[in-house]
């Protein structure tokens, strides 16, 4: 026999216990309805206790549309605007929980994401939203009923669908007047990800977008492969560029390839094949600044005017690829021709990555259901009235720095008003 014990009917079933679900179950809990939320895993929230390194960027001061990717600019609007950042702050705040910003006004817990999941499971226990762990999703039904769902009160009472779930090895069914799939997507899948969601969307008749690693470092087959392992650890302020899109921030060297926030911001910019370009060198025009210093320290050696700008084992490994023949030179003795080309490197290193590590380490999934069969106000599918789609599941892929988990919670809200 199962130790699960639950009513046969709920108003709410939401599937997936993360940032959106919970925030999901809180808003419609304060409205007096009846929620259960059912979590795959063995613990909820795991990708919130794992975030900023264990930090929580819980969200950003500034969010804007032009900060989430999807095939609808558009879509994130509403929800955004409904639930802002401010009123996430606001129940940080309430809660006593001490936070800090850091550069590009991102937020984080001073402390421990374990504050940020707390918070949202007291709300969630105030609220009398039931949390069930190790529950394997079997089926999702439509119960069809005969009646012509308008969405008027007095259809708001009716049973639409049916859950049925595994747990101890037993067969669960429950009914519910709305069911929210809080789903997740494909990163990351030792923390809960995976690909349900889309199955489910499919079931109904959604389309799904194509899907890609997101927020994702980038691995290498030619000879940037031992470039980058000889400089693993080295950390070093860049700006990237791909596809008419650049960010500035720091870049990490591993002995895999390049990683570190301005790789991640890049990463979801970027398609097999598509050539990255590197500054290294962000705040000077380096072809002109090194035929100036050629005129004014003929006699300096390039890595030595280098190294006040760039750590001395990249410059090692740039002159080896870029000006070896030249490498005891005085800058007095190279062409004007040679340091052109080696500030122009400089300022575009062209770098062509073979693949991404894959949704093993990504921080997001690019892609997901395509959001012209939901609602940009309610979350809700369009034509099956009381299915909500929220969080990453959907094609909204938000930038680093906060952003991801504001869409969870924007979202996660937004549906929360309806269901």
């Amino acid at each position: 026999m199962s130790s699960l014990s639950l009513p046969s009917h709920f108003d709410v079933i939401i599937l997936g216990a993360g940032a959106a679900g919970l925030m999901c179950a809180i808003t419609a809990a304060k409205r007096g309805k009846n929620v259960l939320i059912l979590e795959r895993s063995n613990k909820v929230g795991k990708k919130i206790l794992m975030s900023g390194g264990g930090r929580c960027n819980f969200t950003n001061q500034f969010v804007e549309a032009d900060n989430f990717i999807s095939q609808n600019k558009h879509f994130s609007k509403a929800a955004l605007k409904r639930y802002t950042q401010w009123d996430f702050i606001e129940m940080v705040e309430r809660h006593n929980i001490n936070y800090e910003q850091r550069k590009h006004n991102q937020l984080f817990c001073l402390d421990s994401a374990k504050d940020i999941l707390n918070i949202l499971l007291e709300e969630c226990s105030q609220g009398g939203v039931t949390i069930k762990t190790h529950c394997e999703i079997e089926k999702i039904s439509s119960l069809n009923l005969e009646a012509v769902i308008d969405n008027n009160h007095q259809n708001r009472n009716n049973l639409r669908y049916k859950v049925q779930f595994s747990h101890d090895e037993s067969t669960h069914k429950l009914t519910c007047q709305s069911l929210v799939i809080a789903t997740g997507a494909l990163s990351v899948p030792s923390l809960g990800g995976s690909g349900l969601g889309y199955d489910i969307a499919a079931q109904f008749g959604l389309n799904i977008t194509s899907r890609q690693a997101g927020l994702v470092p980038f691995m290498f087959s030619d000879d940037m492969k031992p470039l980058c392992e000889t400089l693993s650890g080295l950390s070093i302020e860049v700006i990237a560029s791909c596809n008419k899109r650049s960010f500035t921030e720091s870049m990490l060297f591993t002995h895999r390839g390049l990683s570190g926030p301005v790789i991640l911001q890049i990463s979801n910019y970027w398609q097999p094949g598509d050539t990255v370009h590197i500054n290294l060198l962000p705040n000077r025009n380096a072809a002109n600044w090194l035929l100036t210093t050629k005129k004014e320290h003929p006699k300096n050696q390039l890595n030595t005017v280098l190294t006040p700008h760039l750590p001395k084992p990249l410059i090692r490994e740039l002159q080896l690829r870029w000006w070896s023949e030249n490498a005891q030179l005085p800058l007095g003795e190279f062409t004007d021709k040679k340091l052109t080309a080696i500030g122009h490197m400089l300022n575009h290193w062209a770098l062509k990555p073979s693949t991404t590590e894959g949704y093993r380490t990504a921080e997001v999934t690019l892609g997901g259901i395509d959001t012209d069969g939901i609602s940009s106000k309610t979350m809700e599918v369009n034509q099956h009235p009381g299915l909500y789609f929220i969080g990453e599941v959907l094609d909204v892929t938000g930038h680093l720095g906060g952003y991801n988990f504001q869409w969870a919670w924007s979202s996660g809200y937004s549906a929360g008003l309806f269901v």
